[in-house]
């Protein structure tokens, strides 16, 4: 039963050892491109061996063992040598190897019994260094056989049986003492380099398997890098290329195009009132929005036209080989007409439009920053002029932009205290046709460039981050003006949204307020909706902070912007003041009157004063009043007047304010 066990042991090893790996085609091609590189080495060691027992033996052995069965031996050799070296330039498919290993062992095993078995038949025939000579040459042929077989155990391992055991047989069964002896440090010799063989080959496979577990990992980790690297350059809200994409794609374009001499366009694009939906519906609804929009951008890439997200509701748009503005205005339509259907926004549709700013090289640029920023100026401008629309700067643009740097050049160094200045115009109440309240407007007398109108180094300080320090110099001067008026008189004085993110400013103006020695209750700071919508929450609390001294908040041009009711519901208002664009056809115009009506209305109803702006004309004066406004501003009473005037407007307008009405 033992003898049994041992065996069916001895069996299956011996089974292992000549498995071939079936389920592993990767190992198979391996050991194929392994065996390709030696096989060769073995066949030429082979084919010499052959040739020179056959020149030994010729003469000596019959011409069949002599002659004939060598010649067979080495054109079979020969031929296998060649196809192996013609296998080594060719690459075989895995799905191969295991076959090829399959053939290759058949093959190698029966040529080299062959051999081997017409080695041994030469034995009887020459003398004794004839016999000595196939001692030699089989046992360096198995030595061969066994190193060159190293990727292919199985072949090595049945060589051995067929050729090594026989071998073993006869030469330690010689009746010579020597030449057992001899024979038995052979066979040693060959025994300890297949054991050495069995373990080189173990740690082949072993090998093998590491480097394809290392080539797994590695690439793993290509893959996982190349999925960081494409989402480093992703915006995942829209699947568009994101913003560091963008500028590595356009220093490529610019360079091709700069290259080639062709045309390059850059447009930047952004949603018309896409903050105000945002503060309306919510940040979610607005990043719906936002991947609603990517997702119909992406249907317009193709080549030549590379669009991408840079930020918030502005996206970069690159067209190679625009030839012009004609590709451009193409796009501009492409756009309008993709985004034409309306999107969903919370549970109600949107209609959204996008403005478009464009700078093509090499006319508007040199360089991917001038591009850019011609783009930014012609969006900009676009978005000032005509919303929705493409504006392709221009040298019309590059002029504006001399004078804007001139312009702000001059304001960075100007000195503040000396050339701010404010003007005052005043809110009248209607029915007792008295003066309430002046409004603050800045004015900046330039040594340099004279008058400069507010509508230009307003939003200029905006820009250029200078507003903040302003808004304390002017708000400085407005309370020391307002001090001189009577105590009915208040002052109204305008923050801009670059206030509210200053931590430091919004500190300043309390302190300003506290120290002008002028009542809280008497300072109305206004505020416009569109100062409201970045950050909603903050601003809100600056104005408690501004009410908790006593001050009133009034939202300015109401009606203009979004969540007008969401923003009265909000805030604690003290005045609504009624934008002038509603005002300009409110005596001929029945929806402009049902308009300010309406909110006049809902000022009473909150108990909310309401102030008219923009009143020009006595038609329009006398609509106003009959509608039920007790609040006008506007040129009709006055235009805005230096402080040293103001007392005098105030004496004056009683006797004034008769014929007005």
């Amino acid at each position: 039963m033992r003898k049994l066990l041992w065996a069916s042991r001895f069996m299956h090893w011996l089974r292992d050892l000549m498995a071939l790996p079936e389920d592993d085609p990767a190992l198979a091609a391996t050991q194929l491109a392994a065996l390709s590189q030696y096989v060769p080495a073995f066949y030429l060691v082979l084919i010499f061996n052959l040739t020179s027992l056959a020149i030994t033996h010729m003469r000596v052995a019959p011409p069949l063992l002599g002659r004939a069965i060598p010649l067979l031996l080495l054109i079979t050799a020969t031929i296998r040598l060649a196809l192996w070296l013609h296998r080594r330039r060719h690459l075989t498919p895995r799905e191969d190897a295991v076959r090829k290993l399959r053939a290759a062992r058949r093959s190698g095993v029966v040529l080299g019994s062959c051999a081997g078995g017409w080695a041994l038949l030469l034995l009887p025939y020459g003398d004794v260094y004839q016999r000595l000579q196939v001692e030699i040459t089989v046992a360096l042929t198995l030595l061969t056989c066994f190193i060159c077989l190293i990727s292919l155990r199985s072949a090595a391992i049945l060589l051995g049986l067929i050729v090594g055991v026989p071998y073993a047989l006869v030469f330690l069964s010689a009746p010579q003492t020597p030449v057992r002896l001899s024979g038995a440090g052979t066979v040693l010799v060959l025994f300890v380099t297949l054991q050495m063989l069995l373990r080189n080959a173990a740690d082949f496979v072993a090998l093998s398997h590491s480097e394809r577990e290392l080539q797994r990992r590695q690439r793993e980790t290509q893959l996982l890098s190349d999925e960081n690297s494409r989402l480093a350059y992703l915006d995942s809200l829209t699947g568009l290329p994101n913003r560091r994409r963008f500028f590595a794609e356009l220093e490529q374009a610019l360079s091709d195009a700069a290259q080639g001499g062709r045309c390059l366009a850059v447009a930047l694009m952004d949603l018309d009132r896409f903050k105000g939906i945002n503060d309306m519906h919510g940040h979610a609804a607005g990043d719906r929005l936002l991947s609603q929009v990517g997702a119909r951008l992406r249907r317009l890439v193709g080549e030549g036209i590379f669009i991408a997200r840079l930020g918030g509701d502005e996206f970069g748009v690159i067209l190679r080989d625009c030839q012009g503005g004609a590709a451009v205005r193409q796009f501009a339509a492409d756009v309008r007409h993709v985004l034409e259907a309306p999107c969903i926004v919370g549970d109600r549709l949107a209609t959204i439009s996008s403005s478009l700013g464009v700078a093509i090289y090499p006319d508007a640029g040199g360089t991917a920053e001038e591009l850019f920023e011609r783009a930014d100026y012609a969006l900009y401008h676009g978005k000032q002029t005509e919303k929705g629309g493409m504006v392709l700067f221009s040298r019309e643009h590059e002029t504006r932009i001399r004078a804007e740097a001139r312009l702000e050049q001059a304001f960075r160094h100007s000195d503040m205290e000396s050339e701010l200045w404010v003007a005052f115009q005043p809110i009248v109440d209607v029915a007792q046709r008295k003066v309430v309240a002046f409004e603050a407007l800045a004015r900046w007398q330039s040594p340099e460039l004279g008058l400069v109108s507010p509508g230009l180094f307003v939003p200029l300080a905006e820009r250029s981050q200078l507003v903040c320090p302003m808004t304390a110099v002017l708000l400085q001067k407005a309370l020391a003006a307002a001090r001189e008026w009577p105590e009915h008189v208040s002052l109204n004085f305008n923050l801009s949204p670059y206030n509210f993110t200053s931590v430091e400013t919004m500190s300043r103006l309390r302190t300003l307020v506290t120290g002008s020695g002028l009542a809280p209750s008497r300072i109305e700071f206004e505020v416009t909706e569109s100062a409201l919508l970045d950050d909603f929450e903050h601003a809100q609390s600056c104005l408690r902070e501004l009410r908790a001294l006593g001050a009133r908040i009034a939202l300015d041009d109401f009606g203009t912007g979004f969540s007008s009711l969401s923003h009265v519901s909000r805030l604690q208002l003290d005045k609504i003041k009624i934008d002038r664009s509603f005002v300009i056809d409110v005596h001929s115009s029945a929806t402009s009157a049902n308009i300010v009506k309406t909110i006049i209305s809902l000022c009473d109803n909150l108990r909310l004063d309401c102030v008219v702006e923009g009143v020009e004309t006595l038609e329009q004066l006398h609509t106003i009043a009959a509608l039920g406004g007790h609040f006008i501003q506007g040129f009709l009473i006055s235009r805005p007047v230096p402080a040293e005037a103001v007392a005098g407007l105030i004496a004056g307008f009683e006797a004034a304010a008769p014929h007005a009405a």
